[in-house]
């Protein structure tokens, strides 16, 4: 083999490694170095220790074994929450056609007055005194998303101001359509 053949096939193989290597470099420096966002979808926080309804103090059979939108009431249910208590409600009813999947929940700290249910669909919701198991998990209002074995999967915290509370539905309604699209179950 003449020496110019010689660094003709070396540059070939050269070229060929540097085809296989370089994407692969280049993949774990981006991963590595965080170039990209990873693919997360969803819009609340994603509960990651095990929390279900059975450790909230709550029965999974009460609720038809359906999907539950989980509101817990703050002990004293101001202005502010009056209006999270009615995006929540606006909703579900955003929800449509799959709304029958979906049970509203409220878990309050005292009864709601009756300038309060008067905002929402008191028909539509399912409202109980917080279980005292529930008290010592739960450390402040949120919307928790349940799936239908009792799961709590998604959290949502109201926003402090109301210009928020829109954006808060939305994220909400979001995660929902989500999770119905692709869930056989509830």
């Amino acid at each position: 083999m003449s020496s110019s053949e010689l660094n003709k096939s070396r540059r070939s193989m050269l070229i060929l490694l540097a085809v296989f290597i370089i994407p692969i470099v280049l993949a774990k420096l981006a991963l590595n170095q965080q170039w990209f966002n990873y693919g997360v979808t969803n819009q609340g926080q994603l509960i990651e220790n095990e929390l279900t309804l059975a450790k909230l103090g709550l029965n999974v059979d009460d609720y038809d074994h359906q999907w539950i939108m989980l509101y817990t009431l703050p002990e004293n249910c101001d202005q502010q929450c009056e209006k999270t208590l009615m995006s929540v409600n606006n909703t579900y009813i955003a929800l449509g056609k799959e709304m029958p999947r979906v049970k509203l929940v409220a878990l309050t700290q005292q009864d709601l007055r009756a300038e309060q249910t008067d905002k929402i669909q008191i028909k539509k919701w399912h409202i109980q005194p917080m279980p005292t198991l529930a008290k010592t998990v739960i450390s402040q209002s949120q919307v928790l998303i349940v799936d239908p074995l009792g799961n709590v999967i998604l959290s949502h915290v109201p926003p402090e101001n109301t210009e928020q509370l829109s954006q808060f539905g939305k994220s909400i309604l979001a995660d929902f359509k989500k999770l119905l699209k692709y869930s056989r179950i509830g």
